[in-house]
């Protein structure tokens, strides 16, 4: 067993379906009327994540070797591999003529004044160093945990959407720090998948030697959200995130070992044998089999939507992204770039009918992603002779008296791809189906 052994001066502080689908009863807040309609496509399909698994069992459908690259990328280098350009899309994204704040007024321009100026830019690539996060981090594209909201009379914009949230970060996940804001609150960050501010003091600095021994341990999957982690006499660290990986100490029947990092003092950092049961955790990567998919959707559809990660919830790119991770497949953070991953067969310039007939042929169930502008779902396979997919999803496009509007689900679910469709409000125009671009076998 490639255990990790702390030996270089590191103190480790002790202490089957059913033949009929189940009815998923949907409970949907009232938007357009006093009666709450029966949603189509969504209510009538099982919500169980058994129902659709039973027959795939796959073996291992990537390496740990490639997605430990991907996953520990921001340690392996030693400068900031982005342009200034765009560190700082954000800062021309953005400006008093189409951005709102908290109390849903236009923001003026002292905000992005000020902002701008503690954003440091000057400083940019000057720290240079390997981090870990101690916590679940927001990523942000300013320097501030102040909303910029568009347009609040706009249906789709306003709350939640945050577009200052670039991602969320689980605790204990690598980075690398390129500079602090001028008030040293924030520090500009590279993650493995995404860039942008995090509160400095929810950091630690890791040297290279220390880093590298990480790298090198066999890793513990993390496959159950929100367990919390302790150091000794049960002082709480933090709570997992599917998808984390943490080095392996030693294990018994029951727990694995791992070590996990807090802060010291002087963003010194505390490395600690922590305890994970081995009911929340695998040893290296699943299996890509009933059980474990069933494992893994399970805990993801316990979420609600939460554009780029915030409220500790996930939105349609990092469900997927998540989903993937235990089974050692790597994505990108966002619909567009996850659209691009394995083999794409476009959709475009198709009939409705045409597409439906491409995807039940070329589509591989629980492997492929289907894609529209701003949104990207999983292929589950047929029911019925329909298509069903997973997705997290905030919301169906609805039209009345030509005012555009939604019907909010915000959560993830089991549907087809003519989720409400027989709502009286829907928009035709904007149904998935009629929008999709293109699919994609992550696994070809």
């Amino acid at each position: 067993m490639k255990y990790i052994y702390l030996c270089l001066a590191l103190v480790l502080m002790s202490g089957c379906a059913s033949k009929t689908p189940k009815t998923a009863v949907a409970v949907l807040p009232q938007v357009e009327s006093e009666k709450i309609e029966f949603i189509k496509g969504f209510s009538e399909i099982s919500q169980d994540v058994s129902f659709y698994t039973h027959n795939i069992d796959k073996g291992y459908i990537s390496s740990l070797d490639s997605y430990e690259k991907m996953y520990f990328q921001p340690w392996n280098i030693n400068s900031m591999d982005i342009s200034l350009q765009d560190a700082m899309w954000a800062y021309e994204a953005f400006n008093p003529s189409n951005s709102y704040g908290e109390n849903l007024q236009p923001l003026d321009e002292s905000f992005f004044n000020k902002i701008k100026e503690n954003s440091n830019f000057d400083a940019y690539s000057s720290v240079n160093k390997r981090a870990i996060t101690l916590k679940k981090l927001n990523i942000r594209a300013f320097p501030t945990d102040k909303p910029v909201l568009r347009d609040p009379d706009k249906a789709g914009e306003g709350f939640p959407f945050d577009y200052m949230q670039n991602s969320s970060i689980s605790a204990n996940k690598p980075i690398f720090v390129s500079h602090y804001s001028k008030d040293r609150a924030w520090a500009f960050v590279k993650s493995s998948f995404a860039y942008g501010w995090v509160k400095s003091r929810d950091i630690v600095y890791i040297e290279k030697k220390y880093t590298d021994i990480w790298q090198d341990a066999q890793q513990v999957f993390v496959t159950k959200d929100n367990e919390p982690l302790y150091a000794p006499k049960q002082n709480f660290l933090f709570k997992s995130t599917i998808g984390t990986m943490l080095p392996l100490i030693n294990e018994n029947d029951e727990k694995f070992h791992i070590l996990s990092i807090a802060n010291y003092k002087l963003k010194e950092p505390y490395y600690i044998n922590s305890v994970l049961s081995k009911t929340n955790a695998h040893n290296g990567i699943l299996k890509f089999n009933a059980k474990n998919i069933n494992l893994i959707i399970s805990e993801l559809l316990h979420v609600n939507y939460g554009w780029g990660g915030l409220y500790n919830q996930r939105d349609c790119s990092s469900t997927l992204r998540d989903f993937f991770a235990p089974f050692g497949i790597w994505l990108p953070r966002n619909s567009y770039q996850q659209s691009k991953v394995g083999k794409v067969i476009s959709l475009q310039n198709m009939s409705d009918e045409e597409k439906i007939v491409t995807i039940k042929q070329q589509a591989v169930p629980f492997e492929t992603l289907l894609y529209k502008q701003g949104h990207i779902v999983l292929y589950i396979g047929t029911f019925n002779d329909k298509i069903i997919i997973f997705q997290n999803v905030w919301g169906v496009k609805t039209i009345k008296d030509g005012k555009e509007g939604r019907f909010i689900i915000g959560k993830t679910i089991f549907s087809t791809l003519q989720t409400g469709s027989n709502l009286s409000s829907f928009d035709k125009s904007a149904s998935l189906l009629k929008n999709l671009k293109s699919m994609n076998i992550i696994t070809f």
